[in-house]
Protein backbone atom coordinates (compact mmCIF):
# COMPACT_ATOMS: atom_id res chain seq x y z
CA UNK A 1 0.00 0.00 0.00
CA UNK A 2 2.80 2.47 0.64
CA UNK A 3 4.59 2.20 -2.53
CA UNK A 4 1.08 3.23 -4.27
CA UNK A 5 0.50 6.26 -1.54
CA UNK A 6 4.20 7.34 -2.99
CA UNK A 7 3.62 6.80 -6.78
CA UNK A 8 0.04 8.65 -6.11
CA UNK A 9 1.30 11.51 -4.14
CA UNK A 10 4.22 12.26 -7.05
CA UNK A 11 0.97 11.82 -9.43
CA UNK A 12 -1.21 14.17 -7.38
CA UNK A 13 1.38 16.82 -8.22
CA UNK A 14 1.86 16.75 -11.39
CA UNK A 15 -1.87 16.78 -12.36
CA UNK A 16 -2.28 20.30 -11.93
CA UNK A 17 -6.26 20.21 -11.81
CA UNK A 18 -6.40 17.85 -8.84
CA UNK A 19 -3.33 19.79 -7.47
CA UNK A 20 -5.37 22.85 -7.50
CA UNK A 21 -8.55 21.23 -6.01
CA UNK A 22 -6.47 19.67 -2.97
CA UNK A 23 -4.28 22.90 -2.33
CA UNK A 24 -4.48 26.18 -3.80
CA UNK A 25 -8.17 26.43 -3.49
CA UNK A 26 -8.76 24.84 -0.02
CA UNK A 27 -5.73 27.43 0.87
CA UNK A 28 -6.85 30.48 -0.64
CA UNK A 29 -10.02 30.22 0.91
CA UNK A 30 -8.89 29.94 4.13
CA UNK A 31 -6.58 33.09 3.33
CA UNK A 32 -9.45 34.56 2.57
CA UNK A 33 -11.42 33.85 5.89
CA UNK A 34 -8.31 34.65 8.35
CA UNK A 35 -7.73 38.22 6.14
CA UNK A 36 -11.81 38.81 6.53
CA UNK A 37 -12.71 37.52 10.15
CA UNK A 38 -13.73 40.28 11.57
CA UNK A 39 -16.81 40.48 8.70
CA UNK A 40 -17.60 36.78 9.00
CA UNK A 41 -17.99 37.34 13.21
CA UNK A 42 -14.08 37.19 14.12
CA UNK A 43 -14.83 34.23 16.45
CA UNK A 44 -12.41 31.36 16.56
CA UNK A 45 -14.94 28.83 16.02
CA UNK A 46 -16.51 30.32 12.95
CA UNK A 47 -14.12 30.76 11.10
CA UNK A 48 -12.18 27.10 11.92
CA UNK A 49 -15.94 25.68 11.37
CA UNK A 50 -16.33 27.16 8.13
CA UNK A 51 -12.41 25.89 6.94
CA UNK A 52 -12.60 22.53 8.14
CA UNK A 53 -15.87 21.71 5.92
CA UNK A 54 -14.42 23.74 2.80
CA UNK A 55 -11.13 22.03 2.97
CA UNK A 56 -12.16 18.93 3.84
CA UNK A 57 -14.81 19.38 0.79
CA UNK A 58 -12.32 20.58 -1.79
CA UNK A 59 -9.09 18.78 -0.08
CA UNK A 60 -10.83 15.12 0.66
CA UNK A 61 -14.34 14.72 -1.02
CA UNK A 62 -13.42 16.39 -4.43
CA UNK A 63 -10.06 15.69 -5.10
CA UNK A 64 -10.48 11.62 -3.58
CA UNK A 65 -13.93 11.48 -5.98
CA UNK A 66 -11.70 12.80 -9.14
CA UNK A 67 -8.52 10.87 -8.20
CA UNK A 68 -10.20 7.80 -8.00
CA UNK A 69 -12.47 8.42 -11.64
CA UNK A 70 -8.71 9.36 -13.50
CA UNK A 71 -6.94 5.99 -11.83
CA UNK A 72 -10.19 3.84 -13.19
CA UNK A 73 -10.51 5.56 -16.75
CA UNK A 74 -6.85 5.05 -17.05
CA UNK A 75 -7.08 1.33 -16.06
CA UNK A 76 -4.62 1.56 -13.18
CA UNK A 77 -7.33 0.41 -10.56
CA UNK A 78 -7.69 -2.84 -13.19
CA UNK A 79 -4.31 -2.95 -13.60
CA UNK A 80 -3.42 -2.77 -9.61
CA UNK A 81 -6.12 -5.69 -8.75
CA UNK A 82 -4.05 -7.93 -11.18
CA UNK A 83 -1.73 -7.71 -8.49
CA UNK A 84 -1.18 -9.64 -5.16
CA UNK A 85 -2.14 -6.13 -3.66
CA UNK A 86 -5.36 -6.46 -1.70
CA UNK A 87 -8.75 -4.22 -2.72
CA UNK A 88 -8.44 -2.35 0.76
CA UNK A 89 -4.81 -1.77 0.02
CA UNK A 90 -5.57 -0.36 -3.36
CA UNK A 91 -7.66 2.28 -1.81
CA UNK A 92 -5.83 2.80 0.80
CA UNK A 93 -2.70 3.31 -0.81
CA UNK A 94 -4.86 6.26 -3.16
CA UNK A 95 -6.89 7.57 -0.60
CA UNK A 96 -4.25 7.90 2.02
CA UNK A 97 -2.21 10.73 0.87
CA UNK A 98 -5.15 12.70 -0.31
CA UNK A 99 -6.33 12.44 3.49
CA UNK A 100 -2.65 13.21 4.97
CA UNK A 101 -1.74 15.76 2.63
CA UNK A 102 -5.64 17.71 3.69
CA UNK A 103 -5.25 17.26 7.46
CA UNK A 104 -1.60 18.95 7.12
CA UNK A 105 -3.01 21.97 5.71
CA UNK A 106 -5.95 21.33 8.40
CA UNK A 107 -3.22 22.05 10.99
CA UNK A 108 -1.48 24.44 9.40
CA UNK A 109 -4.49 26.71 8.69
CA UNK A 110 -6.32 26.23 12.37
CA UNK A 111 -2.94 27.13 13.80
CA UNK A 112 -3.11 30.37 12.12
CA UNK A 113 -6.56 30.78 13.27
CA UNK A 114 -5.30 30.26 16.95
CA UNK A 115 -2.20 32.94 16.36
CA UNK A 116 -4.67 35.33 15.07
CA UNK A 117 -7.52 34.71 17.48
CA UNK A 118 -8.15 32.33 20.47
CA UNK A 119 -6.69 29.07 21.30
CA UNK A 120 -10.14 26.77 21.14
CA UNK A 121 -11.34 25.35 24.77
CA UNK A 122 -12.10 22.39 24.07
CA UNK A 123 -9.48 21.67 21.27
CA UNK A 124 -9.45 18.10 21.28
CA UNK A 125 -13.42 17.78 21.02
CA UNK A 126 -12.69 20.22 17.30
CA UNK A 127 -9.86 17.03 16.53
CA UNK A 128 -12.85 14.27 16.93
CA UNK A 129 -15.23 16.49 14.90
CA UNK A 130 -12.53 16.87 12.31
CA UNK A 131 -12.08 13.30 11.82
CA UNK A 132 -15.58 12.60 11.66
CA UNK A 133 -15.71 15.04 8.68
CA UNK A 134 -12.52 13.67 6.87
CA UNK A 135 -14.36 10.38 7.17
CA UNK A 136 -18.14 11.52 6.01
CA UNK A 137 -16.28 13.34 2.72
CA UNK A 138 -14.13 10.34 2.16
CA UNK A 139 -17.24 8.23 2.49
CA UNK A 140 -19.08 10.30 0.33
CA UNK A 141 -16.36 10.39 -2.48
CA UNK A 142 -16.30 6.01 -2.58
CA UNK A 143 -20.16 6.85 -3.21
CA UNK A 144 -19.51 9.34 -5.76
CA UNK A 145 -17.25 7.65 -7.54
CA UNK A 146 -19.87 5.08 -8.19
CA UNK A 147 -21.76 8.08 -10.60
CA UNK A 148 -18.79 9.33 -11.69
CA UNK A 149 -17.34 8.46 -15.34
CA UNK A 150 -14.61 10.53 -15.67
CA UNK A 151 -12.56 13.07 -13.79
CA UNK A 152 -14.02 16.10 -15.23
CA UNK A 153 -17.44 14.74 -14.18
CA UNK A 154 -16.47 14.79 -10.62
CA UNK A 155 -17.00 18.42 -10.83
CA UNK A 156 -20.03 18.35 -10.97
CA UNK A 157 -21.21 15.15 -9.36
CA UNK A 158 -19.60 16.58 -6.09
CA UNK A 159 -21.38 19.62 -5.94
CA UNK A 160 -25.05 18.74 -4.09
CA UNK A 161 -23.00 17.46 -1.24
CA UNK A 162 -20.70 19.89 -1.04
CA UNK A 163 -22.94 22.66 -1.50
CA UNK A 164 -25.39 21.11 1.02
CA UNK A 165 -22.08 21.04 3.42
CA UNK A 166 -20.93 24.95 2.91
CA UNK A 167 -25.27 25.79 3.16
CA UNK A 168 -25.23 24.09 6.55
CA UNK A 169 -21.90 25.70 7.71
CA UNK A 170 -22.90 29.20 6.48
CA UNK A 171 -26.06 28.58 7.71
CA UNK A 172 -25.05 28.00 11.48
CA UNK A 173 -22.23 29.93 11.75
CA UNK A 174 -22.90 32.88 9.52
CA UNK A 175 -26.97 33.86 10.32
CA UNK A 176 -26.60 32.56 13.84
CA UNK A 177 -30.13 31.69 13.46
CA UNK A 178 -31.04 28.57 15.80
CA UNK A 179 -34.82 28.32 15.17
CA UNK A 180 -34.33 24.77 13.29
CA UNK A 181 -31.55 23.25 14.93
CA UNK A 182 -32.79 19.84 14.18
CA UNK A 183 -32.92 20.68 10.26
CA UNK A 184 -29.10 22.22 10.81
CA UNK A 185 -27.90 19.13 12.19
CA UNK A 186 -29.35 16.64 9.98
CA UNK A 187 -27.15 18.38 7.05
CA UNK A 188 -23.86 16.82 5.53
CA UNK A 189 -21.47 18.48 8.62
CA UNK A 190 -24.09 20.63 10.64
CA UNK A 191 -23.85 18.94 13.62
CA UNK A 192 -19.76 19.28 13.41
CA UNK A 193 -20.20 22.69 12.20
CA UNK A 194 -22.37 23.61 15.71
CA UNK A 195 -19.55 21.35 18.14
CA UNK A 196 -17.01 22.70 16.68
CA UNK A 197 -18.12 26.25 16.86
CA UNK A 198 -19.04 25.26 20.47
CA UNK A 199 -15.95 23.70 21.47
CA UNK A 200 -13.81 26.66 20.51
CA UNK A 201 -15.70 29.00 22.59
CA UNK A 202 -16.20 26.51 25.51
CA UNK A 203 -20.34 26.45 24.85
CA UNK A 204 -20.60 23.22 23.88
CA UNK A 205 -19.71 20.23 26.86
CA UNK A 206 -17.19 17.32 26.28
CA UNK A 207 -20.35 14.58 26.45
CA UNK A 208 -23.06 16.72 24.11
CA UNK A 209 -20.04 17.42 21.22
CA UNK A 210 -19.39 13.61 21.28
CA UNK A 211 -23.51 13.15 20.81
CA UNK A 212 -23.04 16.06 18.17
CA UNK A 213 -20.69 13.29 16.08
CA UNK A 214 -23.60 11.24 15.57
CA UNK A 215 -25.42 12.80 12.67
CA UNK A 216 -21.93 13.06 10.83
CA UNK A 217 -20.75 9.48 11.01
CA UNK A 218 -24.56 8.64 10.26
CA UNK A 219 -24.04 10.21 6.65
CA UNK A 220 -20.59 8.62 6.21
CA UNK A 221 -22.53 5.04 6.76
CA UNK A 222 -25.03 6.07 4.66
CA UNK A 223 -22.63 6.89 2.01
CA UNK A 224 -20.81 3.49 2.16
CA UNK A 225 -23.97 1.87 2.00
CA UNK A 226 -24.34 3.92 -1.13
CA UNK A 227 -20.83 3.56 -2.05
CA UNK A 228 -21.20 -0.44 -2.08
CA UNK A 229 -24.04 -0.96 -3.72
CA UNK A 230 -22.65 1.69 -6.69
CA UNK A 231 -18.96 0.45 -6.19
CA UNK A 232 -17.26 -0.02 -9.73
CA UNK A 233 -14.18 -1.15 -10.29
CA UNK A 234 -14.10 -0.91 -14.23
CA UNK A 235 -14.36 2.25 -16.48
CA UNK A 236 -18.06 3.44 -16.49
CA UNK A 237 -19.54 3.33 -20.59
Amino acid sequence: MLHIARAELRMLWRNKVVAACAVLMPLAFAVLLIVMRDRFGGAGGTIAALQIIVMAGFGVYITATTTLAARRQTLLLKRLRSTAIADAGILGGLLVPVVVLNVVQLLIVLAAVVATGEFPVNGWLVAVHVAAVEAMFLAFALATWGLTGTPEQAQITTMPVFILALGAAMWITLTGSRSQVALQRSLPGGASVEAIVGAWSGTVPGTQGLLLTLPTLAWALVALLAAIRLFRWEPRH
